[in-house]
């Protein structure tokens, strides 16, 4: 962690939609004169598309399938020395992963594959990660302990499931079929390495879903905003002013001491109003 150079980092896992936090931070940012390096947790995967289905396919026929879930699919050692090298001293690289056509076309790259590293922007307040190892640790690799606000999104699986099956075949032209088996391949890795991750962050986002998902592998459609409602768990709930947001967030109650409920159309709106507070206190420290 760095006073000076903070780091901010949203941990999810393939399907979650981080949308919503991302745009609410880039709200934030635009009216609070923030300027930050935001780094795509994809750019730190060790394979590009050709030489993962290389690997995946020779990893199955050895009974343990590699997947972008687990420390065999990244550079881990990396992404830590970039987030330790910037809570230092506010510099370091990092790459993005064309997934599709449109993102690969102003690279002139083919999808799925990585553009150079490059330095972050000079001068910039804070860093800004989000991917999928955010918030992992291990005995040889802490990534944790360098973020200042850790941030989970996480739906329920079933949701998550629907969710990724959806936007992997709709924006990134994969097969059904393809999808699920990357789900099934993953499964050892996303209780081993992707949800410890979600007790360790600051808070969690998990939109909960009130029509019938019990099958996503049949689902046409996710659930949207209008069909769901959204479960906020604080680690500190001494650090959040419930009345404020009770009052400012419609139809909102709390389920528990540490966590607050609202309808998920609200999403943006509460986002904002939780997330300012604590982006003040970053800079505020900063300041110091």
């Amino acid at each position: 962690m760095s006073r000076k150079h903070p780091i901010i980092a949203v941990t999810s896992s393939s399907g979650s939609n981080v949308e919503p936090v991302m745009t609410a931070f880039s709200h934030l940012w635009w009216r609070e004169k923030v300027n930050a390096a935001v780094v795509q947790g994809e750019g730190f995967h060790r394979y590009d598309r050709l030489e993962m289905k290389q690997i995946v396919d020779a990893s199955r026929k050895a009974g343990r399938v590699t997947t972008h879930y687990g420390p065999d699919g990244n550079l881990l050692e990396r992404l830590e020395s970039t987030l330790r090298e910037y809570g230092d001293k506010g510099t370091g690289e990092h790459r993005k992963y064309l997934h599709c056509l449109v993102e690969a076309l102003p690279y002139n790259q083919k999808p799925g594959t990585f553009t150079p590293w490059e330095p972050f922007p000079e001068d910039s307040d804070l860093l800004f990660y989000h991917g999928l190892h955010g918030g992992f640790a291990s005995p040889e690799i802490d990534i944790a302990q360098h973020v200042d606000l850790l941030i989970g999104v996480t739906p329920t699986v079933n949701l998550e499931w629907i969710q990724k099956i959806n936007r992997d075949c709709k924006d990134r032209g994969y097969s059904r079929e393809a999808v699920i088996d990357s789900i099934m391949d993953r499964m050892n890795d996303y209780v081993n390495y992707i949800t410890p991750q979600f007790s360790r962050t600051f808070m969690n986002f998990q939109r909960i879903s009130v029509v019938d998902t019990s099958n996503p592998f049949i689902a046409r459609d996710a659930p949207n905003l209008d069909e769901s409602f959204m479960v906020v768990r604080f680690r500190y709930p001494k650090k959040i002013d419930f009345p404020y947001l009770l009052t400012m967030i419609r139809d909102s109650f709390m389920s528990r001491p540490n966590t607050l409920v609202f309808p998920a159309g609200k999403t943006m709106h509460a986002m904002e109003l939780i997330l300012l507070p604590l982006l003040h206190d970053l800079m505020l420290k900063k300041s110091l």
